[in-house]
């Protein structure tokens, strides 16, 4: 599933910009397709522009009946009466979605024989500091099993001591759910954590839902401002 809102408060109509001749929704939707690891693949939308322009290359869309606020609410929704077990949320802004980072995230459903986590998630190192201390950059902090402990904008953990071998990891906007958990999220009110961050990610942990993370060392581009698109084009040509 890719949630694909037009409206973006940073950059308007970001998912409808041309990248190397198709739009940056498109290339995602292409991208996701690629890997071959899903049964189907949906752009999940409240706009009839995005709509059309999927529906035109022979591509799935779903109109989204309500208003959400996020792409996990926005799923949810499309997939309620849907028979599936996991579902993939992939960014409509990600158009560099790799298979290994996608196939990452579903084998931790393979080997939850406990089926003890409810989400699987993807996180990559960063080193430079600019990127560390930049509140668009969503930080993770996870546990010996790499099970997430908490998100935020600020830079996590804080580095008292300049002697540790302090690490930090980006949190990618790329989910495994099971099902259920993502039902539950719909129904469940935003509390204050979430609130503060504007991080959906947080309102699984304040109600106790287990989120794995997984390592990658793919970093792609997020197109959130016009200079990542224009990074973005670069990194096509």
């Amino acid at each position: 599933m890719i949630p694909a809102r037009y409206a973006a408060s940073r950059f308007p109509a970001k998912l409808m910009q041309d990248l190397s001749g198709k739009p940056v929704i498109v290339r995602t939707y292409e991208a996701a397709l690629k890997t071959e690891l899903f049964d189907a693949v949906y752009v999940v939308t409240d706009s009839n522009v995005i709509y059309d322009v999927i529906t035109s290359i022979g591509g799935n869309a779903i109109m989204s009946i309500k208003e959400h606020d996020c792409g996990s609410d926005r799923i949810a929704e499309a997939v309620e009466n849907m028979n599936v077990d996991i579902v993939v949320n992939v960014q409509g802004d990600e158009p560099f979605t790799d298979r290994d980072s996608l196939a990452g995230v579903l084998e931790v459903f393979e080997s939850d024989a406990a089926k003890e986590i409810d989400l699987a998630s993807l996180m990559v190192q960063i080193t430079d500091q600019e990127e560390i201390d930049n509140p668009n950059t969503v930080k993770v902090i996870v546990d010996n099993r790499n099970f997430a402990l908490y998100f935020s904008r600020s830079p996590i953990p804080f580095s008292r001591d300049t002697n540790t071998n302090t690490k930090y990891y980006k949190h990618k906007g790329i989910y495994a759910f099971r099902k259920r958990a993502l039902m539950d999220f719909q129904r469940l009110p935003m509390l204050s954590l979430e609130a503060a961050e504007k991080i959906e990610a947080i309102r699984y942990l304040e109600y106790g839902k287990k989120i794995k993370m997984v390592e990658t060392t793919v970093s792609g581009i997020e197109i959130d401002t016009p200079e990542d698109l224009r990074r973005a084009q670069e990194a096509w040509r």
